[in-house]
């Protein structure tokens, strides 16, 4: 059987703080997303892997401007117009439902709009990807009737691999490591199918791979998350962003296995915390910003702090305006929950 590699990102919410219209002319977010996006597919076409996997959450919400949504995916049709196949797993920001669009029936572009299975060949190997869109609340007690409706039990003939956008028992999130261990939305690690090559998802935004595939293990197959492209939140500021390229190669008798898992790095802008201190008054409050982010990297992201105790005036006086006027204009800001009070 020959090798074969896979190129997996997910969680690309393209089309967040993206207004077609702006009212206000200042940098956004949004082609920050839309650039890692196109740094995915442009390592495809330089790197030539057999197949593309978006493991979900292409958009970051269900309601997408059309304008978005086609420049979304004409990015797609055009990459797919190159010959590499590209799969689409349907996430929760989506409600598990990609807009419509003629763009979508690419020969190319394999999207799971319901339990199914497709299949791959690739010189003399054959690969089934099957999946499932992302299946919300209650995906613990519907697991084993998803994967039965994919007709995996009925596939021979070459590699398994299972996709979809999902929680799995063991995998951490945010700051402090929290590790997701039972619950509606959680798919319990020895419900999965032993006889998957890996599961593919989506979902969880910190890269991470819940197994060791060096070893294997004959109880559960190794769970690959890439983890989002981008910071979506203050929760991952410390978090590497980017996507993996996996090979499967034949093993001594001859069947895929994991061979490699090679994470790749994108680039994510910092994110630095502004804390006003309490000891700040209107007539200092310009300068206090602006000697507090002298020092950082003008491409950061900045979220907005104070102290307790500060004079409700001069937090009255922290706008958008005065924002926009003493910070570079390469920053972002936004504001954390001490100013809802």
């Amino acid at each position: 059987m020959s090798s074969v590699r896979i190129v997996l990102f997910a969680d690309t919410h393209l089309g967040f703080d993206y207004p077609i219209k702006p009212r206000v002319e200042r940098r956004r977010r949004g082609p920050d997303f839309f650039d890692n996006f196109r740094r995915v597919l442009d390592y495809a076409r330089e790197s030539k892997p057999d197949l593309i996997v978006h493991g979900g959450d292409l958009f970051f919400r269900a309601r997408i401007p059309p304008p978005i949504v086609d420049l979304v995916y004409g990015d797609i049709f055009a990459f797919a117009s190159e010959g590499i196949p590209m799969v689409i797993v349907p996430g929760n920001h989506e409600r598990s439902i990609l807009p419509s669009s003629l763009f979508l029936s690419h020969p190319g572009i394999f999207i799971f709009d319901q339990p199914r299975t497709f299949k791959f060949n690739f010189g003399d190997s054959n690969l089934f990807l099957s999946g499932f869109p992302c299946q919300r609340n209650s995906v613990r007690s519907e697991f084993p009737s998803l994967i039965a409706r994919t007709g995996w039990k009925t596939i021979e003939g070459g590699g398994k691999l299972l996709c979809f956008h999902q929680t799995v028992e063991g995998a951490k999130v945010g700051p402090s490591g929290y590790t997701f261990k039972s619950g509606a939305d959680v798919i319990r690690r020895s419900d999965l199918p032993v006889d998957a090559l890996a599961v593919l998802s989506g979902h969880i935004h910190r890269n991470q791979i819940l197994g060791d595939f060096a070893v294997g293990n004959k109880m559960s197959p190794v769970v690959i998350y890439p983890g989002s492209t981008e910071r979506t939140s203050f929760a991952e500021r410390d978090e590497q962003k980017g996507f993996y390229d996996i090979e499967f190669s034949p093993n001594s008798t001859g069947d895929l296995q994991v061979q490699k898992i090679n994470f790749i790095q994108l680039y994510a802008r910092p994110m630095e915390d502004l804390i006003i201190e309490n000891t700040v008054q209107i007539n200092t409050l310009n300068d206090f910003i602006r000697a507090h982010t002298a020092d950082m990297n003008p491409d950061s992201i900045i979220r907005l702090r104070c102290e307790e105790g500060l004079d409700p005036a001069v937090k009255s006086q922290i706008t958008s305006q005065l924002l926009r006027q003493v910070l570079p204009e390469t920053m972002n800001y936004q504001y954390s929950g001490d100013f809802r009070q």
